[in-house]
């Protein structure tokens, strides 16, 4: 290739990289003067390719809006973070149109790539191994996620059809202040106007979604992905459990995230609880002296309420082991009868051996 047509297909990279290039950022990534580069240019119209000069003080050139250009200039690079990102992607869960579009989208990659480059990339597909099996994951409808995302770009309203866990199918209003990807399922969170209350929906569960008219202000407080954790929390469940555990937050949330337990300092221990011993180090003190405590402090030693609600209550004895932490069951009285019964089993089974 000779230099000078190396260079215009630089030009046009860069182009493609969106925003305005100004005539001395273009002339020195490519080592020539101004009047070069506006050759250049002329050359890619001459083309077809729609560049577009911006004039004022931070004008330059840009690519025409809308244009997608047919072959792909990638490098290697560039090639393989696209099919891996496309890979990794599928198996999160994160490509919300689903396994076919992800294919689709990185055969069309692959059959454009130069052959040498698309033979190193089979390389590496063809020996990556992964530790864990592929899940399947619901994903939404295309047309829905980008319905919902220009409503919440935009703050505007929503009515959606939604279909419960049952099937039962309802029309829903929503303000909705954001798109959550969690554990391989998308989120829509915002306000119900009809109950003035927080509410998320499974995209995958929605059945249409339209913009209505009108507009809202987005409240302050927690972002969207900490109020779909924080619901996680608080949802319905067969068993309402309270504990208070004496240790860092950091240590809790390790065996209790904020998907499954809500957490806030406790100002006193639990009845009956002895309290730390003040050794007159400092460090000892803070967590003796429930007022020297910072409670945004996460690696701060003290008592810490925990709330919960869960279907089942036979896996909480193993995790309260595993914290290796002063505990006190507050609720419900079956919990209590399980731990017991755990440590019974683990002290007989040491024995035992």
């Amino acid at each position: 290739m000779s230099r000078p047509t190396g260079r215009v297909l630089t030009l046009l990279e860069l182009l493609q990289s969106g925003g305005v290039r100004t005539m001395g950022e273009l002339a020195d990534r490519l080592g020539v003067d101004g009047r070069t580069v506006r050759r250049y240019v002329d050359q890619l119209v001459d083309l077809d390719v729609p560049v577009e000069a911006v004039r004022g003080r931070h004008g330059g050139y840009r690519i025409g809006a809308g244009y997608r250009l047919p072959p792909l200039m990638l490098s290697d690079d560039e090639a393989l973070a696209v099919l891996l990102g496309l890979l990794a992607g599928r198996r999160a869960g994160l490509t919300a149109t689903g396994d076919t579009a992800s294919e689709t989208a990185a055969a069309k990659i692959r059959r454009v790539l130069p052959p040498r480059l698309s033979r190193r990339l089979d390389a590496v597909l063809e020996s990556l191994a992964f530790t864990a099996a592929p899940e399947a994951f619901a994903t939404p409808d295309a047309e829905i996620l980008l319905t919902v995302a220009d409503a919440v770009r935009h703050r505007r309203p929503l009515r959606i059809g939604y279909a419960d866990r049952e099937g039962r199918r309802s029309e829903r209003s929503l303000h909705p202040y954001g798109i959550v990807a969690h554990a391989g399922r998308w989120y829509v969170t915002g306000t119900d106007p009809g109950i003035g209350g927080d509410r998320t929906f499974r995209l995958d569960r929605v059945a249409a979604a339209r913009t209505l008219p009108g507009s809202f202000e987005a409240p302050d407080g927690p972002g969207p992905a900490q109020r779909v954790v924080s619901g996680f929390a608080a949802a319905e469940y067969r068993h309402e459990v309270t504990l208070r555990i004496h240790g860092t937050a950091d240590a809790i949330r390790a065996r209790l995230p904020a998907t499954v337990a809500s957490l806030s300092p406790e100002e006193t221990r639990p009845q009956g609880d002895p309290a730390p011993q003040d050794t007159g180090d400092p460090a000892t003190r803070a967590t003796s002296d429930p007022t020297t405590l910072d409670p945004g402090d996460p690696g701060v030693e003290r008592w810490w309420r925990v709330e919960l609600r869960v279907e089942r209550l036979d896996w909480l004895p193993s995790v309260l082991a595993s914290l290796d932490r002063p505990f006190a069951v507050e609720r419900p009285d079956e919990l209590r009868g399980l731990v017991v019964a755990f440590a019974d089993r683990l002290a007989s089974r040491a024995r035992r051996a």
